[in-house]
């Protein structure tokens, strides 16, 4: 062997041997510390429960994204990453004035709408006990279980003296990232904007497992009814399953970089591409975001904006552009959900905001020039509940529910009004052209 060839091999192996040193220095450590606690703590826990503890305080200094997550949390957390959980299909909230748990809307074809249960109606108690001082995540989770098991509300409708007991069995709950502008009478979604019926208006939750399969089904129906024009919300949208934000792009642009994703040195993890088989790659669209816009709806609306395929309008977004990879455990000690690597958009921008960036430096999407609407927190809030009662269901001639009287019967989405315009005005200079 050369000479020069020894002398690397040998210092490689030194490196290699101090880094072992250094490892098992602090191996040593959390190992002492660990018999210590056990030995001497006033109240000892259990082996699984201090690693468990180790677990969550390492990831604790991280980024804010990677998280411990338990065996005993891991169905939670994939329900809400699939967004859908046996239960009995209904949306609740507290009421501002009485405190009492009231029901929003039950979701059609699900097991609390078959049983008659009405937007407005009070949970009084669930299997006998009292909702009283119940938190909503509280009283989610008992209502939550086991498909096939059955759980008994106590529902009092207003203006009725006693509630009546109603029993439910419990179903898988597919629960909508997919909504439209107005509920029809069966309870499905109007997805075209009852003020301008010529638009389409597709509003996105989060991006589920079927996301981009449903979004592909509901944009070929509405071009057989011959839109004028596409509207994507991604209002409040916190993300979700980065293969469906890839999948969505794909569905509007014919070519090009969709986004990148790079390691922490820069160097490109992977490139994601156009297919070349858009379904609706003409069509002109406006997206809508605001500061609650992160991860995935991101990558859609900076894909869009970069390939100036659709107007941005709204608020800057987020800024959460970073990938997180699930690394599982030993059995029964759950998994890691570890930040490994950066969005980066097609014109070469990163998505992620970093701990010390400023408003001024490059991160998230903002929206396109003469497209900011900016709200305050009075109407953000206003706007979310002119949202939600446009989102319920209500059977035909229905009272509107309690706690929604607040809302003006004049009360406007600005935001919303910004792009209808933006696509009336792209359909005038498309026509102007044309001439």
């Amino acid at each position: 062997m050369p000479r020069r060839n020894l002398q690397i091999l040998v210092l490689a192996i030194i490196i290699c041997l101090l880094c072992a040193y250094r490892s098992s220095r602090y191996t040593r450590v959390l190992t002492y510390a660990l018999e210590q606690i056990q030995f001497k703590a006033l109240e000892p826990r259990s082996p699984q429960q201090l690693t468990e503890g180790a677990l969550r305080g390492m990831v604790g200094v991280l980024d804010p994204y990677s998280s411990y997550i338990s065996e005993e949390d891991l169905p939670k957390f994939e329900e809400e990453l699939d967004r859908q959980f046996a239960g009995i299909g209904v949306e609740i909230f507290l009421d501002p004035q009485s405190q009492r748990l009231c029901v929003a809307s039950p979701l059609p074809n699900t097991p609390a709408q078959k049983a008659g249960i009405k937007p407005g109606d009070w949970i009084v108690a669930i299997d006998g006990q009292s909702t009283e001082g119940m938190t909503l995540e509280e009283a989610g989770k008992k209502m939550r279980g086991e498909p096939g098991t059955q759980v008994v509300l106590s529902v009092q409708t207003p203006g009725e003296e006693k509630p009546h007991e109603v029993k439910l069995t419990r179903e898988i709950i597919r629960a909508e990232t997919i909504l439209g502008d107005t509920r029809n009478p069966d309870g499905t979604w109007n997805y075209v904007l009852q003020s301008h019926p010529e638009i389409g208006y597709v509003r996105i939750s989060t991006f589920g497992e079927e996301t981009t399969a449903q979004l592909k089904k509901i944009i070929l129906d509405l071009k057989k009814k011959n839109i004028r024009g596409l509207i994507l919300d991604l209002r409040d949208n916190p993300g979700g399953r980065l293969e469906e934000a890839i999948a969505m792009c794909d569905l509007f642009i014919e070519s090009g970089v969709i986004v990148t994703t790079r390691y922490r040195n820069g160097q490109i993890k992977r490139q994601y591409t156009a297919s070349g088989k858009p379904v609706c790659p003409d069509l002109p669209m406006s997206v809508l975001i605001n500061h609650y816009s992160a991860s995935a709806s991101e990558i859609v609306a900076a894909c869009l904006q970069d390939h100036g395929r659709a107007t941005i309008v709204g608020e800057r977004s987020f800024g959460k552009g970073t990938v997180q990879e699930l690394i599982q455990l030993e059995a029964g000690l759950g998994m890691l959900k570890l930040t490994t690597a950066a969005y980066w958009r097609p014109s070469g921008k990163q998505i992620h905001r970093s701990a010390n960036a400023g408003e001024d430096q490059e991160w998230g999407v903002r929206p396109d020039p003469g497209k900011e609407v900016k709200l305050d927190r009075a109407e953000q809030d206003m706007l979310a509940r002119y949202r939600a009662l446009r989102d319920i269901y209500l059977p035909p001639g229905s009272p509107k529910p309690a706690g929604f009287d607040s809302i003006p019967a004049d009360f406007r989405d600005r935001q919303l009004e910004v792009a209808v315009e933006s696509i009336l005005k792209g359909q005038e200079t498309s026509a102007k052209s044309a001439e």
